[in-house]
């Protein structure tokens, strides 16, 4: 479960104050949208530990006990706080129940990067399982409809298209598209799909494909004798998975990945 689902989950039995990071000046412990869920009892989420974030629990727990709850508060990250960020951040309160859970469901899910993964194999499951408490919004694309498990994250969408390259054509704007299908010649037409759709939108800020070098010089041949030049199959990634990392498990490679792809937000 992803602390979405944890927050939505736990929202239909009992209310919660909503803490929104609004925006920061300067250095500040989290960025712009992260948020916390405060019940009662606990907490879902975080807006960057400490005292700014012991502070914001009070609050809001105030708030839960009938007491005005101020929509948006003003903290400077000094010496007052206990805190040397430096900075100054603006939070924002709101008071949430079992009625707001399928608006805040779309809120939460549209601060999600999309996110198109090709192949159901053991690096993509291991792969999901990362993924799915990261700010993605996934698509698990798959040309064999049998191969996706039962218990996804709340994040997750499966799609079983056939041909697999197919699903190219409908992926959300500014999707990143992971590639390692169980077979090379499926990975390759993705490849291509993603490289036409670059020619005709150019909206897919990041194309990984999983492989050597090896794989990748025989790619980058046979893509250039189906029209594509030298510079659009430079935006392709591959290998994937950060220089230095050389772990072969399909969980070293998932972590690797995850990270490269984090950063490119």
């Amino acid at each position: 479960m992803n602390l979405a689902q944890e927050f939505l989950t736990r929202l239909a039995r009992e209310p919660a104050v909503l803490v929104t990071m609004d925006s920061v000046q300067g250095s500040g412990p989290r960025e712009v949208g992260a948020w916390m869920a405060v019940f009662a009892q606990g907490e879902v989420g975080t807006i960057g530990g400490g005292h700014l974030e012991f502070q914001a629990q009070q609050q809001a727990r105030e708030g839960l006990r009938g007491e005005a709850l101020v929509p948006l508060r003003r903290f400077a990250l000094g010496p007052s706080l206990g805190q040397c960020c430096g900075g100054v951040v603006h939070l924002r309160f709101e008071q949430v129940g079992p009625a707001d859970a399928a608006s805040l469901h779309t809120r939460l899910a549209a601060a999600r990067a999309p996110l198109a993964l090709f192949g159901g194999g053991h690096v993509g499951r291991a792969l999901i399982e990362v993924l799915g408490r990261l700010p993605f919004e996934l698509l698990w694309v798959d040309s064999r409809d049998d191969i996706f498990p039962d218990q996804l994250p709340d994040n997750v969408r499966c799609e079983h298209s056939e041909p697999v390259q197919a699903a190219v054509r409908d992926l959300a704007p500014g999707s990143r598209v992971l590639i390692m299908s169980f077979s090379h010649a499926e990975d390759l037409d993705v490849v291509a799909a993603c490289l036409q759709r670059l020619r005709e939108r150019a909206d897919l800020p990041f194309i990984g494909l999983i492989g050597s070098k090896t794989k990748w010089a025989a790619f980058r041949h046979r893509l250039r004798e189906r029209g594509f030049s030298e510079a659009e199959c430079a935006r392709v990634t591959c290998p994937i998975g950060l220089p230095g990392i050389g772990g072969k498990q399909p969980e070293v490679i998932a972590v690797s990945v995850a990270a490269q792809l984090l950063q490119t937000l």
